[in-house]
């Protein structure tokens, strides 16, 4: 998750006993092909086919925001094929917007004091297109124009993992470790993130999976910025599968109207929007 389009993005370490780590070395890992692991990863994810019958996703929950108070922010994030992304946060009575269609994207951040309308730069423009589609980087990865590579196996908080190094369509690098237990995904390089000046390695470690409408999805993501003690938790609190999501949502209209909602509201004594809710699909 994007989540990708969100700012803060962090990643977790943990010391892990000597006895443990000596413990778990013994134990051993199958011998498998980037194919066999691919396979088995979509499996246990929920399958191929009921992911490519997901259009559309939603996700609500909270995000800390970082600094001494680290306050939990309430956030609300949709996907939409292809590569669609949405993000609301509310945060000081305001709620910040972030859009992407797949091609442009534009934000929109009052609690900043910035009630105009911003185009993502270059920089983040790159970071949105290296990010997954709704289903994981490993779902249909050919189709993607993804390479996979297995570079042998490595321990993520003392679990044995599966890494494997992905060529995006771009040409990008990313490496993501899958659990030899579960195979299920356990981390992922982040997209670098300037701090200070300079490019600083992210890494997003995955948490407490659950099955929603047949699909493992994690509700926790840890993410920490290597150098920076400091981390961060994304807890989802509900995911809906197939919600009714408008194109129009992911685009500078979007945008348009809640910026000029914000400027009215900026001028009476009338409540400030909140954020909207997704709506479910339609039961038959």
């Amino acid at each position: 998750m994007r989540i990708r389009t969100f700012g803060p993005v962090v990643a977790l370490s943990i010391l892990v006993p000597a006895a443990a780590i000596r413990a778990g070395a013994a134990e051993a890992v199958p011998t498998l092909t980037v194919e066999q692991i691919v396979q088995l990863h979509v499996a246990a994810k929920g399958g191929l086919g009921p992911w490519r019958a997901v259009q559309s996703m939603s996700y609500t929950g909270k995000m800390e925001a970082g600094g001494k108070k680290n306050p939990l922010l309430p956030f609300l994030m949709e996907l939409k094929r292809p590569h669609k992304t949405r993000v609301e946060i509310e945060f000081a009575r305001d709620t910040a917007l972030q859009v992407y269609d797949g091609t442009h994207g534009f934000r929109l951040r009052p609690f900043l004091g910035r009630k105009e309308i911003e185009p993502y730069t270059a920089e983040q423009l790159k970071s949105a297109a290296m990010e997954s589609e709704l289903d994981g980087f490993l779902v249909d990865y050919a189709a993607k124009g993804t390479k996979v590579t297995l570079e042998g196996t490595d321990r993520v908080e003392a679990r044995p993992t599966y890494k494997l190094k992905l060529t995006l369509k771009g040409g990008e690098v990313r490496h993501l470790w899958i659990d030899t237990r579960t195979y299920l995904e356990a981390k992922i390089d982040g997209v670098p993130r300037r701090l200070d000046g300079k490019l600083r390695q992210v890494e997003i470690y995955y948490r407490d999976f659950r099955s929603v409408d047949g699909l493992m999805v994690p509700y926790v993501l840890e993410t920490a910025v290597v150098g920076y003690k400091q981390r961060h938790k994304i807890i989802v609190d509900e995911v809906k599968v197939n919600p009714q999501l408008d194109d129009a949502r992911f685009t500078r209209v979007d945008l348009d109207a809640a910026a000029d909602t914000w400027k009215g509201a900026a001028n009476s004594v009338a409540p400030r929007p909140t954020m909207t809710r997704t709506k479910s699909p339609a039961k038959s």
